[in-house]
């Protein structure tokens, strides 16, 4: 961890002496151990310490980005110096309205010391009682193990000074027999938050179920979307149909709904950085305070996040959700994004099924098909199971659906109490808290041989 004090000392001189009207720097430091395993065996672990450091510049309304990963005052000034470059061959962006200003954040905590202590060897520990449970039912385990610390920092010559250290831990765990396989995972910034011991066992009771799995035809089927399914339709959603980009270009779910009945009365979705049941963190990579946002409200279309920029646009202040500055062509997007939960038990849920699918999760999800209604397609995987009577009859082989959220969602029959903290790319500053559901129709458009 470089720490505050040196990030602030080193880069702030920089931006002062950088000739532009404002100037900001940003710091993204990780330090990232992961331990990767198969058959029953570990069989790589890996680690990483990096940072990068972003310089925006603005001289009058134009904008320039450049970035380095050499903490070095020569690299640094070089990269600062880049930015002016691009920046005076840019066009102007008539709506900027400049960078943020100096404001306060609420105090968060998001780094543990047992998280970042848990080294490879705490981690082979955890993996070895893994393995021996697999190995009591003749099942091999696969998957990783992942825990980091990180810090983001963020300064601007309007006054902002944000600093935030972080921890995660996160673990993908697939147990697997001849024919079957059963999923969990665990998302924490607090290690000692994950009970491995539990995700082992549902694991392997999924992979037990599914033994033997038979194949069944495609079509309209009633579903229970476990959390972990949700949240990977969520993955894409964030970016599809919340982010301020895609409303603006009028190719998002929401886009001229507002104020509108969009999803069914039981579905409210929102973004909330500060929930301390999540991942909490409280600015954004401009150093804007983050915000709770919601986007849906018992099915009605309320809004979506924004940045300054893409807030600019319409006239509305930023909603605490910037990217990096990188990444700020795709505009704001939420990355702490949460489904209120109902009042049902997921296993009674299952039992109120007449017949349908309980499904594990999804993977190879395709979101482009039509974002104006978020049509979605993607394939079932690691735990598919036939449901009649509220009973589990057997596991199915794998499916692929293609269906719109906007229709799933105006679906939805129950949503169950639990909800889970799910895994995603963006873990280390967010994540995805949701329940399952229950939908009365969902298609499922294709069928494998697995």
């Amino acid at each position: 961890m470089t720490g505050k004090e040196k990030i602030f000392g080193t880069l702030e001189p920089l931006l002062k002496k950088s000739g532009a009207d404002e100037a900001e720097a940003v710091f993204v430091g990780s330090n990232s151990g992961l331990t990767r395993y198969a058959n029953s065996i570990i069989h790589q672990n890996v680690a990483e310490n990096n940072s990068r450091v972003y310089f925006r510049v603005v001289l009058g309304k134009k904008i320039g980005v450049a970035s380095t990963n050499t903490f070095e005052k020569t690299e640094l000034w070089n990269a600062l110096n880049a930015a002016l470059e691009i920046a005076r061959h840019q066009l102007e962006l008539p709506h900027f309205n400049g960078l943020p200003e100096k404001q306060k954040y609420p105090k968060l905590t998001s780094y543990f010391k047992a998280t970042a202590a848990f080294g490879p060897k705490e981690r082979a520990a955890v993996l070895k009682k893994i393995f021996e449970k697999a190995a009591k039912h003749n099942l091999q385990a696969y998957g990783s193990l992942k825990t980091s610390e990180g810090e983001l920092a963020v300064l601007n010559t309007n006054g902002v000074r944000a600093y935030q250290p972080t921890t995660t831990a996160s673990i993908n765990l697939i147990t697997m027999s001849d024919d079957s396989s059963g999923y969990a995972e665990g998302l924490a910034q607090n290690v000692k938050k994950l009970n491995f011991d539990e995700l082992a066992e549902i694991s392997i009771e999924k992979c037990l179920t599914a033994h033997h799995p038979k194949e069944i035809s495609p079509g309209k089927y009633e579903v229970v979307l476990e959390p972990v399914a949700v949240g990977n339709l969520f993955e894409w959603l964030s970016f599809v149909s919340f982010g301020s980009v895609a409303f603006q270009e009028k190719s998002s779910c929401l886009s001229g709904k507002i104020g509108k009945q969009l999803f069914g009365p039981n579905v409210t979705i929102y973004d909330d950085a500060t929930d301390s049941t999540a991942l909490p963190f409280p600015f954004d990579f401009e150093g804007t305070a983050k915000k709770k946002v919601t986007m849906v409200d018992k099915g009605i279309a309320k809004g979506v996040v924004y940045d300054s920029l893409t807030g600019a646009k319409e006239a509305k202040k930023s909603t605490g959700h910037a990217l990096t500055p990188d990444a700020s062509a795709q505009g704001a997007v939420p990355l702490h994004i949460g489904m209120k939960g109902g009042n049902v038990p997921l296993s009674k849920m299952v039992k109120n099924v007449g017949r349908g699918l309980l499904v594990t999760r999804f993977h190879y999800l395709n979101g482009f098909l039509d974002p104006p209604q978020a049509t979605m397609t993607g394939m079932t995987r690691d735990g598919v199971f036939l449901v009649e009577e509220g009973q589990i009859k057997h596991g199915v082989k794998n499916l692929r659906f293609t269906e719109s959220m906007v229709k799933a969602f105006s679906n939805v029959v129950e949503l169950s109490r639990e909800r889970k903290l799910v895994n995603t790319w963006w873990d280390a500053i967010g994540g995805i808290h949701v329940p399952a559901l229950r939908i009365r129709e969902f298609t499922f458009s294709g069928k494998t041989d697995f």
